[in-house]
Order: C-alpha cells, then structure tokens, then sequence
C-alpha cells in the first residue's frame, strides 16, 4: 500500500523494483493500480481460464429413433436408452418417423411421445413440446436435476436397507 501518488510516480516506482504498474480497477476513485508481472500475471489468468473451461460440462443432445407401432420390448429398450442418457446430464431429442400410410394415425403417435414424457417424467422435464416436423414428430426432453438427484437419494436408500437386511 503505496498511497494516492500521480501516475508518474507509479510507473517510477514500478521500475525501481523492475515490474509493472497495471491498472486493477479503472473505474474506481481514484483508479486502483498494482505493482506485479504483467507477464506472470496475463499466464496465470490463461491457467485459471483453462481450468475454469475443463470443469465446464457442455450439455450434448442425443436422439433416440421410434416408430409410431413399436413393439413393447423395443420401446423399453429405448427407454432404457433415454435414462442413461438423462442420468449423464444429456438432452434427450425423441424422434418418431412415419412411414407410408402411417401418417394417418397421428393420434397413435402423440400418444406414444405422451407415453415416453410420463415414463421419464422422474428423470426429465419437457423442454419442446411434441411437433410435426414433415413427416416425423419431435419432442426434446431435459434433465431435471432435482428430480434426478432424489431418484439417487432413493436409489442409494434402497441400496442400504437391502446391506442391512443382507448383515441381520
């Protein structure tokens, strides 16, 4: 803690000691300045930028291929499919295709859409609503992360109680 001093005498002082005189806060009265290596200093914010980044998790969409008359082995094979993919904090894009004279029964595939959105309702929340897009319809599902954390809290509730039961 040097003081208030005129810019002048900053940068005297700042090569006295052989640093840099950097402006920490401009906007403050009067500005903040400190005396360090400017180069040490830029390196370190590279490091903390780098590190702040490998921690990020980006959030990946991954699709998941129906047909509006799926067979009920397949479908639950899907689902399976769509868990793991919301229990590693993925979106979920839920694609169902017609084919031919399919298409006339639309209702059978809003219904299906409605099947899979109450299915993973614990795990996910809606986030696009079921659309026709040509001739297939879509809906986006996202993690719900408080819902998934208590399916976890269960899960691992369930996973003592049965330890215990196991040691008695």
């Amino acid at each position: 803690m040097l003081g208030v001093m005129s810019v002048a005498a900053g940068i005297a002082a700042a090569d006295e000691v052989g640093l840099d005189l950097v402006e920490v806060s401009p906007n403050a009265e009067p500005p903040v300045c400190k005396i360090l290596d400017y180069g040490k200093y830029k390196y370190e914010q590279q490091k903390k930028a780098a590190e702040a980044r490998k921690k990020q998790k980006t959030v990946d969409v991954k699709e998941i291929k129906v047909r509006p008359n799926i067979e009920d082995h397949d479908y639950q094979v899907k689902l399976k499919a769509a868990k793991k993919f919301l229990g590693n904090e993925d979106k979920v894009k839920v694609t169902l295709r017609f084919r031919g004279r399919e298409m006339a029964h639309k209702d059978m595939a809003a219904k299906l859409l409605d099947r899979i959105r109450d299915d993973l309702a614990d795990l996910s929340k809606v986030e696009f609503a079921p659309k026709m897009e040509g001739r297939q319809m879509i809906m986006i599902l996202a993690p719900d992360k408080t819902a998934v954390t208590a399916t976890e809290k269960v899960a691992k509730e369930a996973e003592n109680t049965g330890s215990q039961q196991e040691q008695a």
